[in-house]
C-alpha cells in the first residue's frame, strides 16, 4: 500500500512499529488487509506449537522469572515433557484516513495465555485455554504530538525495541516485560541522520488501592541509517536502526497498616532507572549478506518486580505480631513488612544481552541468536519472613537457531540454562530445550 501511495511514509512506520513484536514486516504487506475508502483493517497473527523438555518440574510452557525447585524436591529431581498451542495470537490493526494531518489507529490483540481456574484438569488446561488481550489501544498521531490511550508495552525500558530473540515464550528471566493501561504522550524529533523521540506516561497504579499513576519517562536516540536485522521475540522480524535509550519510572505504594484489623495506611515509594540500545555491527545491506547485530538493557529499581513476568523472589512478609499472616493489598514481591512492622521495597537488578547473527546468500532465512541475564537482589533474603527458598540471583543463558522453511513457515531450536541461587547459597539448576513451530499470517 505504500508503494501504491495508499498510506503514506509516516503511516507506514507506524504500522511497522505496531506489529513488529508479533510478525515483523509480514504484518504490514499482508494480504489479508480489507480496504474501503481508505479505512483498512489488518488481521495478523501466527500458529505456534511448543514441545519443550525440562529437567525439572519448575515450569509450564511459560518460565519467564518462576524461580527453579530445588534439589533434593520431587520436583527438583524429576523432568517434564510440555506440548502446547497456548502462546498462538491472533490480531487487528484499524485505520482511519488521515484527517487534517491526524492519523487514527486502533489495534486490538490476543492470545490463549489467559488465566485459568484452580485445579483444572492437565488436558482442559492445555487443550482449552483461556482467551485474553495482550494489546487495546488507540493512537493519535499528529504533527506536533502523538497520544496513546489503552493496553499497549510499558513505556520503561522502551519495550519491546530491545526485546531478545528466542524461542522460548517472552519474557524470560531478567527481561523488563509487561503491558499496562495507560495514557502516553511522544514527539520525536527528526534531524537529517538522528531522530530523537521523547515520551512520558501514566500507567496503572502497581496496585489496586493506589491513589496514583505509575509515573514513567524515557528519551531515544535512534540513527535510521544505519540499519541492522532484528528478531523481536521469536516471530517479529524487520530491520531497526542503531539506537540507544534510557527511561525510569517512580510509584507510590499506599500499604495496610502491619496489623490483624488495619485502619490505617502507610505509604513507600519505587523507582527504577534503565538503559538498552541496539547496535549493528554488521549492518543490513542486500539480503544476500550477512547480518550481526547485538542489543542490551539493563535496569535497577526498588518495588518493581512487577515491571518483569512472575518475578517476586520468593518474598513474604513476616507473621503478625501474635502470630497469623499480615493480608497485603499489593501483589507479591513488591513491598514486605519485617516483624516490627517496617516495610521495604523489594531491590532488583537486572542485566540482559544478546546477539544475533543471519548468515549470508539465503535472504535472512537462517540465523542464530545468544542471549545471557542475570538477576539479582540485595535484600531479597534478609527482609520480611527471609527464608531459605528465596531467590538471591539468578543467571540464564539461552542459545537459539531459526529457520523460515518456507514463506510463512518458521522453525525454531533452543536451549537454555537456568541457575537460581537461593539464600541459603544453595544452586537450583534446569535444563531447557525446546522445538517450536510457526506459521505467520
Amino acid at each position: 500500500m505504500r508503494q501504491k501511495g495508499i498510506i503514506t511514509q509516516a503511516e507506514f512506520d507506524r504500522a511497522l512499529e505496531d506489529l513488529s513484536s508479533s510478525v515483523g514486516e509480514r504484518g504490514v504487506n499482508t494480504p489479508t488487509t480489507l480496504m474501503i475508502a481508505r479505512w483498512s483493517t489488518t488481521f495478523y497473527g501466527f500458529v505456534e506449537a511448543d514441545h519443550i523438555f525440562d529437567n525439572t518440574q519448575s515450569f509450564t510452557e511459560f518460565p519467564a522469572n518462576n524461580q527453579v525447585a530445588r534439589p533434593g524436591t520431587y520436583a527438583g529431581n524429576h523432568p517434564r515433557f510440555t506440548f502446547s498451542v497456548r502462546n498462538s495470537r491472533l490480531g487487528f490493526r484499524l485505520r482511519a484516513p488521515e484527517y487534517h494531518g491526524v492519523r487514527a489507529s486502533a489495534q486490538l490483540e490476543m492470545d490463549f495465555l489467559g488465566n485459568q481456574p484452580p485445579g483444572i484438569a492437565e488436558a482442559a488446561f492445555f487443550g482449552n485455554p483461556t482467551f485474553r488481550i495482550r494489546h487495546y489501544l488507540l493512537r493519535l498521531d499528529t504533527p506536533y504530538i502523538d497520544i496513546l490511550i489503552g493496553q499497549w508495552w510499558q513505556l520503561y525500558g522502551w519495550q519491546p525495541i530491545y526485546f531478545p530473540n528466542t524461542v522460548q515464550i517472552q519474557g524470560v528471566a531478567g527481561e523488563v516485560y509487561g503491558r499496562a493501561q495507560q495514557i502516553r504522550v511522544s514527539h520525536t524529533f527528526r534531524r537529517p541522520g538522528v531522530d530523537v523521540e521523547l515520551a512520558a506516561a501514566a500507567s496503572r497504579p502497581p496496585q489496586r488501592d493506589g491513589d496514583a499513576p505509575d509515573g514513567q519517562g524515557g528519551i531515544r536516540v535512534s540513527f535510521p541509517r544505519i540499519q541492522g536485522m532484528q528478531t523481536i521475540g521469536s516471530v517479529g522480524g524487520a530491520p531497526s536502526p542503531l539506537s540507544f535509550a534510557f527511561s525510569g519510572t517512580v510509584r507510590r505504594f499506599a500499604l495496610r497498616e502491619f496489623s490483624a484489623t488495619p485502619v490505617n495506611s502507610i505509604v513507600r515509594h519505587g523507582w527504577a532507572v534503565g538503559g538498552a540500545g541496539f547496535f549493528p555491527i554488521l549492518p543490513l545491506r542486500t539480503k544476500r549478506d550477512g547480518a550481526l547485530s547485538v542489543h542490551g538493557e539493563f535496569s535497577y529499581g526498588y518495588g518493581v518486580s512487577d515491571l518483569y513476568v512472575a518475578l517476586n523472589g520468593g518474598v513474604a512478609s513476616a507473621a503478625l505480631p501474635g502470630g497469623g499472616a499480615y493480608t497485603a493489598n499489593i501483589d507479591p514481591g513488591l513491598v514486605v513488612f519485617s516483624a516490627n512492622g517496617v516495610p521495604t521495597t523489594i531491590h532488583w537488578q537486572s542485566l540482559l544481552v544478546g546477539a544475533q547473527y543471519y548468515f549470508p546468500n539465503v535472504d535472512h532465512r537462517l540465523w542464530i541468536a545468544a542471549n545471557y541475564s542475570q538477576t539479582y537482589s540485595r535484600n531479597a533474603g534478609r527482609v520480611g519472613a527471609a527464608a531459605p527458598a528465596t531467590r538471591r540471583r539468578e543467571d540464564w543463558v539461552n542459545f537459539n537457531i531459526f529457520g523460515d522453511i518456507v514463506p510463512g513457515v518458521r522453525f525454531g531450536i533452543e536451549y537454555t540454562y537456568f541457575n537460581d541461587l537461593y539464600s541459603d547459597n544453595v544452586h537450583a539448576v534446569n535444563h531447557h530445550v525446546q522445538f517450536s513451530a510457526f506459521y505467520l499470517f
